[in-house]
């Protein structure tokens, strides 16, 4: 997205590519911010010059440079950021007057058509923090969009520094010696290794520096002052200090301004604290919060947990003021967690807690990661988890969510081997196809629960900064399920089947036994187990409340010795009397030495009891987790086996067709919008140009030719060879047989007159639209069943793929699959099946299966197309005819835009 608007900096000569600014977090887990090179940086060039070792400024120039001389340093300073192009990394300075420090330098020149050199320079200072390869990240991502598609460079020999990064970026380097010079080259289009590449450095560098923010040892309290106890920024200030105060004793706590009777020693201002402090806990008024933030640069804060509000959600003003703590935040190295946060809890050895938050009851420690957004939520969501006696290793709430998102604490919580379930409140989705990366990735190694903010997952509060959607609703829902997550209906539900993924092994499979106190009981429990897409084994045992102390052990024993069931219900609900602690003790003690997955509903027990906890044979602890009713006990059972079911799955390959060639499509597409579009106008490609834009993905388009009376129809349909298809161009009836809009096997000229005269008359009743010709005749294609792949860019979830089988099923009933690139073979395998009337494709009522390899090669292709090309707004397939052998497609529809997509690697929010 473009972070920051033009006008943010003028300046005369070639437009400023503001949207190639970006807030970018490093290696050592600190961020930076990343933005073109302007001509009045030439004063601030000159001092990271001047202030580079002998050897640095060789390793670059190749001779002693003491200072750049003038001449050079215009040259270098005026770019057009088309044909010469730089980038600059740059830390804010300490005080609000003072211009930005460059601490790192990445250029190119273009030398060909595609191809140009490159060069970097980092500050000896800041060298092993990654800042080359988020430079070369960046200004690769730049070059792809003027057209460049290889860099060259020379490198002393003795560089090796240099060489590394390129290598590291995952590129294929190409390398040679002339002369006591270094010649390397290396095509910059993304491939699987530098996907994987950026992705491992992403993710060390977030997961680095959320584990900064939770497991700091030093904190700062800022406050709006000791006299604004009455205040509600006073209030938060002083109920923070008081938690942490009470919280780990080895965490040094220091306090600003605070209101309140405190035993801590209050500073006066943030000059008198002592350095250095890893994290700061902010509750002052907006309007000084970036003052706050830059004063705290000082002690090498890693972090900010502001926790009062009146920001973005206040409208432009509060934007503002958003905008610029997050400018002075990120150019001094720190992440910001809120505003409008609830704080932040981390476990510490011993039970203890890092208790950075409001939350004056925490709830215990344990091995639940549970992140949240706004602050009101988050009080409700921690009054469930302490009524159900669930144990958190970490808590996070975002608040607004300005810069520190979901995506940040599961980067960390992948390797947090203290985190054995995640849950995310979700009130919105600032960057949906990073976090369906990031969530696939963690899926494969701890269960993840997502709540979103209404059904559709598309509620923005106000003071998030989402971009627009125009996708359905099910996109979310497609998306989610791809990335293996666990999506359930609210807060409720995500304990409910955390409980079960914290407590019990993973599900073995869906065979579920049941132990019930009566027999109508057990019926209503075999129907929540239905419901909640299990399978009854058929292993029943009905265990009256009378029953003895030895028939109770001897049930249990029994039910888990059947060995065709895989997890257990155990729902026990005496009319009279109290808890039966004999079934309480057996249940725990079989389920844990078992293994077997299972779930309860005793009456008096909810959530995580001693009464249901026992150890299996080497010593670890198992608890049953205790439902309010069989219902929610079923349906949390029933998402944890189907999570278990998806990471046991293989979740495929990338998609790699054969004869794809998308960076032919991206010069054609160039070539057209240089031509034919300015700005941001959408440009519908003709029906040759939509032909010769598939054809690079490997994609025929069976011909077809536009034709307006019964003579030309003859003379197309000699062309081509008998039978034909006859269509009428009406938006209404295209593609409608069914509707007598298509007439197929037209064997000679007369029945292809008279088939004329009645297509024009059925469509003389119906608007026309923007058609050249009222008909089209294109040769017959084998027969099969008709369906339709799309794919559209949106501004917030990127390229969306969809399918279905063309008619009513589609058009009518929104039998429609959909799918957010980029996709692996199962998944494009899944997309078909996903459409109810999918069974047509694979031999429906004795018909003869159809050729549904070729189907998910050509969605295959299209998927690879739309993921390359941001470029390409839309495409229709439709009609796509599947046969016995093959998929033919025969007609298509495409437009093209000028790129816009937002999910840029290693970028974070500024506004």
């Amino acid at each position: 997205m473009a972070d920051v608007t033009a006008d943010d900096h003028p300046s005369p000569g070639p437009v400023y590519p503001a949207a190639w600014e970006a807030d970018v977090v490093l290696h050592d887990g600190s961020t930076t911010h990343v933005r073109p090179l302007r001509p009045d940086d030439a004063d601030a060039l000159q001092a990271f010059h001047v202030a580079q070792s002998e050897r640095s400024t060789y390793m670059r120039f190749f001779a002693p440079l003491e200072r750049l001389p003038e001449r050079d340093l215009a040259r270098l300073v005026n770019v057009d950021q088309v044909d010469r192009v730089a980038l600059v990394a740059v830390s804010s300075g300490a005080e609000p007057q003072d211009v930005d420090q460059i601490i790192g330098v990445a250029r190119y020149d273009r030398i060909g058509t595609d191809e140009a050199e490159v060069a970097f320079n980092i500050a000896d200072a800041h060298q092993g923090r990654g800042l080359g390869s988020v430079l070369l990240e960046h200004l690769a991502a730049a070059a792809r969009e003027r057209g460049v598609r290889r860099f060259v460079a020379e490198v002393l020999p003795q560089n090796g520094r240099m060489i590394g990064v390129f290598k590291d970026a995952g590129y294929e380097v190409r390398q040679r010696t002339e002369d006591g010079i270094v010649a390397v080259g290396f095509d910059i289009d993304p491939t699987d290794r530098s996907l994987a590449v950026m992705a491992d450095r992403e993710h060390r560098a977030e997961a680095r520096s959320m584990r900064d923010l939770l497991h700091a040892s030093s904190v700062v309290v800022v406050g709006p002052g000791v006299d604004a106890g009455e205040t509600l920024a006073g209030r938060l200030a002083a109920r923070v200090l008081a938690d942490l105060l009470v919280g780990d004793p080895s965490v040094l706590v220091h306090a600003v301004g605070v209101p309140g009777d405190s035993a801590l020693p209050m500073h006066a201002e943030l000059a008198d604290v002592p350095g250095p402090v890893e994290l700061a806990v902010v509750a002052v008024p907006s309007a000084d919060a970036a003052d706050v933030v830059r004063a705290l640069a000082r002690l090498g804060v890693h972090g900010v947990v502001l926790l009062t509000a009146g920001f973005a959600e206040e409208g432009p003003g509060g934007l503002d003021r958003q905008r610029a703590l997050l400018r002075v935040a990120h150019g001094a190295g720190m992440r910001v967690v809120g505003p409008g946060s609830y704080g932040i809890l981390s476990a510490r050895a011993g039970g203890l807690q890092l208790n950075a938050s409001l939350a004056a009851s925490p709830p215990p420690t344990g091995r639940i990661g549970l992140f949240c957004q706004s602050a009101p939520l988050s009080v409700a969501l921690l009054a469930a988890v302490r009524r159900r006696g669930i144990g958190l290793s970490q808590f996070v709430s975002a608040g607004h969510r300005a810069d520190v998102s979901g995506n940040d604490l599961m980067q960390f919580w992948a390797d947090d081997v203290d985190t054995d379930v995640v849950g995310l409140y979700l009130e919105s989705l600032g960057n949906p196809r990073k976090f369906s990366r990031v969530a696939r990735r963690l899926s494969l190694l701890k269960p993840v629960i997502v709540v979103t903010a209404g059904r559709s997952g598309q509620v923005v509060p106000p003071g998030h900064a989402v971009r627009p959607t125009h996708a359905p609703p099910r996109t979310l829902a497609e998306m989610l399920r791809q990335s293996g997550v666990v999506r359930v209906e609210n807060t409720h539900q995500m304990l409910d089947v955390a409980q079960v993924l914290a407590h019990q092994p993973l599900p073995a499979g869906r065979r579920t036994a049941i132990l019930a106190s009566s027999a109508s009981v057990a019926a209503l429990v075999a129907e929540a187990v239905a419901a909640a897409g299990l399978v009854v084994s058929g292993h029943v045992q009905l265990l009256p409340e009378d029953a003895s102390p030895e028939r109770v052990s001897a049930a249990v024993d029994e039910l888990y010795g059947d060995p065709d069931s895989d997890v257990v219900v155990v729902v026990r609900i005496p009319t009279v009397g109290g808890p039966d602690t004999v079934l309480q003790e057996a249940v725990a003690r079989t389920a844990a030495r078992s293994g077997r997955t299972t779930v309860a509903c005793i009456y008096d027990l909810h959530g995580l009891t001693p009464e249901l906890t026992a150890t299996d044979d080497d010593g670890r602890e198992w608890t049953v987790p205790a439902y309010s009713t069989p219902e929610d006990a079923a349906l949390a059972l029933g998402h944890a086996a189907r999570y278990a079911q998806w990471r046991d799955g293989d979740r495929g390959r990338p998609l790699h067709p054969e004869g794809v060639e998308t960076r032919a499509a991206r010069r054609l597409v160039a070539g057209w919008l240089e031509a034919e579009a300015s700005g941001d106008a959408v440009l519908a490609l003709s029906p040759e140009r939509t032909s010769e834009l598939l054809g690079t993905a490997g994609v025929s388009v069976l011909p077809s030719y536009r034709v307006h009376d019964a003579d030309e129809a003859v003379a197309a349909a000699d062309r081509i060879g008998w039978p034909v298809a006859i269509k009428t161009t009406v938006p209404a009836l295209r593609h409608r047989a069914d509707l007598g809009g298509v007439r197929l096997d037209v064997a000679d000229e007369t029945e292809l007159r008279a088939d004329v005269e009645q297509v024009l008359a059925l469509a003389a009743g119906h608007e026309h639209g923007d058609v050249d010709a009222p008909l089209e005749v294109q040769a017959m294609a084998p027969h099969g069943s008709a369906c339709v792949v799309r794919s559209v860019e949106d501004p917030l979830f990127g390229p969306i793929i969809s399918f279905g089988l063309a008619g009513d099923a589609s058009d009518l009933l929104g039998d429609i699959a959909y799918g957010v690139p980029p996709l692996t073979d199962v998944d494009v395998a899944e997309l078909v099946r996903t459409a109810r009337a999918a069974p047509r494709l694979f031999g429906y009522r004795g018909l003869p299966a159809l050729d549904v390899a070729a189907l998910e090669d050509l969605i295959a292709r299209v998927a690879v197309l739309a993921d390359d090309l941001p470029e390409l707004r839309s495409l229709e397939l439709n009609p796509v005819v599947v046969s016995e052998h093959g998929a033919v497609v025969l007609g298509a529809r495409a437009a093209v835009s000028r790129a816009d997509r937002a999910d840029a690697t290693r970028r974070l929010s500024r506004v």
